[in-house]
């Protein structure tokens, strides 16, 4: 079955595209809107969004590739992505990377069975000044250490952070 954008999809991205001098301009809202409803951007949809917005469907591959707030396939409930650009690599990213390993039994690109948490390494989420870092989803967690992130990592499993933040 090939995939369809939905006709309220289209009409909140028309919404989008109106905000912007050209609906080529519009591309990364209408991206997140779009992996709002499905949680990802699948390769279907990138194809049908690039028909959508008129534009080259490399052109929507090239940002949804180069971005690492989109993702190309389903992600946990929670998505933690740990910073690895040299501020926090420094600061201890690889041994916060190691210990997430460890605990969720997962490596980096994979979702734990249960489809709780996703782990990711980015390269940058531009918060150096308090590194280490971690995006949970759309919250940041700074200045991390093992203990910061064992306690993070309970409060998500205890139902203490919602999927959008505390």
């Amino acid at each position: 079955m090939a995939f369809k954008l939905t006709e309220d999809f289209k009409a909140r991205a028309e919404k989008l595209c109106a905000r912007y001098p050209r609906r080529d301009a519009a591309l990364i809202p209408v991206l997140l809107e779009l992996q709002k409803e499905a949680g990802y951007v699948a390769e279907e949809a990138m194809d049908e969004l690039a028909k959508f917005l008129a534009l080259p469907y490399a052109r929507v591959k090239a940002v949804v590739t180069f971005y690492t707030m989109f993702n190309r396939e389903p992600a946990g409930k929670y998505h933690l992505q740990v910073c690895r650009n040299i501020s926090c690599h420094m600061a201890g990213a690889p041994g916060l990377l190691a210990r997430l390993r460890a605990k969720l039994g997962i490596g980096e690109g994979e979702t734990t069975k249960d489809g709780l948490f996703t782990l990711s390494a980015v390269e940058c989420l531009g918060a150096c000044g308090a590194a280490p870092v971690m995006q949970v989803n759309e919250d940041y967690f700074e200045n991390l250490n093992g203990e910061k992130l064992d306690a993070l990592l309970e409060d998500i499993k205890h139902g203490r952070l919602r999927a959008g933040g505390r």
